[in-house]
């Protein structure tokens, strides 16, 4: 059996490199911090670490064992702040987390004060990592394989617009038939992203006869360069709301086909029905309801409820 305090004292040594500055880090004595990491290497069989000149340094396999020392800490930070119900991380891919999320957050916080919310905006792969790793508790994704252990939910669709810079011919067009965009080059789309995905779903075989252009990695980019009249795109309605209401891009819809991208929100299949991210996937399936006559608003205070009640 692994003793947590036994992983915290290897992790300050090899941390600081020294187990004098890793006993003052930990308030112990430097012959306590010896017999925990000794006690640690005892129980895997292993020696974690080495002394040199210059101080210490892990062995190889001290070297393999970090990464999991490591997220055994934080996993079991998370149980104590989830008993507490005092915090929930949640990690969003970077179009979730810039143009979509924030107001869900602020709904969320203004009716659970007492929870600290952490969000880690990266690519949807780095996010499933986290996720799989128990960095965080809740994982928003523009796509998501099936891994065992979770659950998967589409919480909303968004819908996917052309957007064109404002002088160009198509920008007082009412909207955009899906033969014209084989005459444009593409920015982004490429295959193998969520977006060239769903166009080789809408286009099937034609996909090919696109003429995607470059790949600049980031929707800030691509608007740019949109801008700069290198080319058309294709992205979510909610990341060119700014550019809409100042008129910096154009986005228009095409006419012969919906184009919307599932958003999806994945949890741990044996997360406790107490947690936070819980009370959190009530909210966002309320504020991303449509219905009429206040109903979503209703649905989002009765989760802000259940969380305070908890």
């Amino acid at each position: 059996m692994i003793n947590l305090t036994n992983v915290r004292a290897f992790m300050a040594v090899a941390e600081t490199g020294s187990f004098h500055a890793a006993a003052e880090q930990l308030g112990l004595a430097q012959p306590t911090v010896s017999q925990q990491i000794r006690k640690l290497e005892e129980t895997l069989g292993a020696r974690l670490l080495e002394r040199q000149r210059a101080g210490c340094r892990p062995t190889r396999e001290g070297e393999t064992f970090l990464p999991y020392a490591r997220s055994l800490l934080q996993v079991a930070a998370r149980a104590v702040e989830a008993i507490r119900h005092r915090r929930l991380r949640i990690g969003a891919s970077s179009n979730i987390g810039i143009y979509l999320l924030q107001p869900y957050i602020k709904a969320f916080t203004d009716r659970a004060e007492s929870v600290e919310v952490d969000l880690a905006i990266e690519g949807n792969p780095r996010i499933a990592e986290r996720l799989e790793r128990g960095e965080i508790d809740l994982a928003l994704m523009e796509w998501w394989d099936g891994r065992p252990g979770f659950v998967a939910e589409v919480w909303r669709h968004e819908p996917l617009v052309i957007i064109v810079p404002p002088r160009h011919p198509w920008a007082e067009a009412g909207g955009v038939e899906r033969s014209q965009l084989f005459d444009m080059p593409m920015i982004g789309g490429e295959p193998g992203t969520g977006t060239g995905t769903l166009l080789q779903q809408v286009f099937g075989g034609d996909a090919a006869r696109l003429k995607v252009a470059r790949n600049l990695g980031s929707t800030e980019a691509v608007k740019e360069a949109v801008k700069a009249g290198l080319g058309i795109s294709i992205t979510l309605a909610g990341a060119v709301a700014d550019e809409q209401r100042s008129a910096t891009l154009r986005a228009l819809p095409l006419r012969d086909v919906r184009l919307a991208k599932a958003l999806y929100a994945i949890r741990r299949a044996d997360l406790p029905s107490s947690d936070p991210a819980f009370a959190f996937l009530q909210l966002l399936r309320a504020l991303s309801d449509g219905s009429a006559n206040g109903q979503h608003r209703r649905r989002a205070e009765e989760a802000g409820d259940t969380l305070n009640a908890s």
